[in-house]
């Protein structure tokens, strides 16, 4: 969830592992549920955009072609109408937040806002309000992550006691663009030393106990299940009578998010063929020191916070299954639509970006939203989708980009 958030298996595991599977952990542990075989489907091609910059800083940065009309990506109504209820909660921050992709402005967002509150026909309401653009080369890489379960406890007890962990109060955020114009948007974590602002405990630290100013909201059954919930960013806690409880993120350490996946291959822990989730788990139980040590590699850290409600984006509102996608701040609009055709049939369609995650990172780079239970576990393990992506803005902010540049495209039919 917000800065981030069971999702990934195989090639997501292994090329990013920000996605956001979560192994069920002892002392009832059970298999995986099996990932879901994928139905094949041909993705549209990228538009040839000579303008793209692969090292742009956000979308404006990394250069903007026109898309296809919306009309020509045959959305679904069932798909647009859910869209569209996810759509209208992400308006009022929509038009209250910073765009730090540089694509749109508060303002811009004002017209398909008050549109969309009284819309009855959701196909015919993206079609009048929007144009697509393309960031970049259009390439896209999708994922998937769902709320998962792990096996805990409120109070400490046998079998419980792997500390879940509240925001300390020794964490600070700095907001740098409060000291420099050129650090706009840009903020870090840590801690205060004596005189000195330094950088918040890692995990290896914390797991050490060097972490003293954090409330304890949890005990987990097993390290693995919250290492993957960390990646995840919330899911529910099944305690031994049964009942459950929510935990969510609240905040992060401040240290850059390593995935482990790769790690693993690189070194010959996981064989060819080998590589699954289930895998992944298996080595990291069968091996628990040397597991430790590799987990550990990965010095984010996720601090939780009890929820009384649904999951939450990082827009601070409900995220939906199968109509929610974690995206890069920089690069997509939070909250505006994005529509993804991919090769295969459960990624392609309309989304709203309505969240973040630590490895979700660069253009075109999304994570789909699958809910919870047993199907949204088979279609997010094994979510690893490739194609292309187009962002829907309001109608006239490519007209409006290319004035400010002095030029630009043609839109395409």
């Amino acid at each position: 969830m917000p800065g981030k958030n069971w999702t990934i298996l195989s090639a997501a595991l292994l090329s990013a592992c920000g996605a956001r599977i979560v192994p069920p952990s002892p002392p009832t542990a059970r298999e995986p549920v099996p990932v879901r075989k994928p139905v094949a489907s041909t993705p549209l091609p990228p538009i040839t955009n000579t303008n793209a910059v692969p090292a742009g800083a956000n979308a404006a940065g990394a250069g903007v072609v026109a898309g296809p009309a919306v009309t020509s990506l045959n959305i679904d109504r069932t798909r647009a109408a859910k869209a569209l209820t996810a759509f209208r909660l992400s308006c009022r921050e929509l038009m209250r937040r910073t765009d730090q992709s540089g694509l749109t402005r508060g303002a811009d967002w004002r017209a398909a806002c008050a549109a969309a509150q009284t819309a009855s026909d959701p196909q015919a309401f993206f079609a009048t309000s929007f144009e697509t653009v393309q960031v970049g080369d259009g390439r896209a890489f999708a994922t998937g992550y769902y709320i998962p379960e792990i096996q805990g406890s409120r109070v400490r007890r046998a079998g419980y006691e792997v500390p879940i962990y509240g925001r300390p109060t020794d964490l600070i955020d700095v907001d740098l663009g409060k000291f420099s114009d050129g650090l706009k948007g840009k903020s870090i974590r840590g801690r205060v030393e004596g005189r000195s602002f330094v950088p918040y405990y890692d995990r290896a630290q914390i797991e050490a106990g060097a972490m003293t100013q954090a409330p304890i909201i949890g005990w987990a059954a097993g390290r693995v299940a919250l290492f993957f919930l960390q990646v995840q960013g919330s899911g529910d806690v099944r305690q031994p009578d049964g009942s459950t409880f929510r935990i969510g993120y609240d905040s992060q350490n401040g240290r850059d998010y390593t995935g482990i996946g790769k790690l693993m291959k690189d070194r010959g822990l996981l064989q060819p063929g080998r590589a699954s989730m289930q895998d992944i788990v298996a080595w990291l139980r069968a091996n628990p020191d040397r597991g430790r040590d590799i987990m550990r590699e990965n010095k984010s850290y996720v601090f939780f916070r009890v929820l009384d409600g649904p999951p939450l984006g990082a827009l601070g509102l409900p995220v939906t299954g199968g109509v929610t996608v974690a995206a890069d701040a920089r690069f997509i609009p939070l909250g505006a639509p994005v529509f993804l055709s991919m090769d295969r049939a459960d990624a392609t369609g309309l989304w709203i970006a309505q969240d973040t995650g630590g490895a979700i990172k660069g253009s075109n780079r999304v994570d789909t939203f699958w809910g919870g239970g047993p199907e949204a576990e088979a279609i997010a393990g094994g979510m690893s989708a490739r194609g292309t992506a187009f962002v829907l803005v309001p109608v006239g902010t490519l007209a409006r980009l290319q004035g400010s540049a002095g030029g630009g495209t043609t839109p395409q039919p």
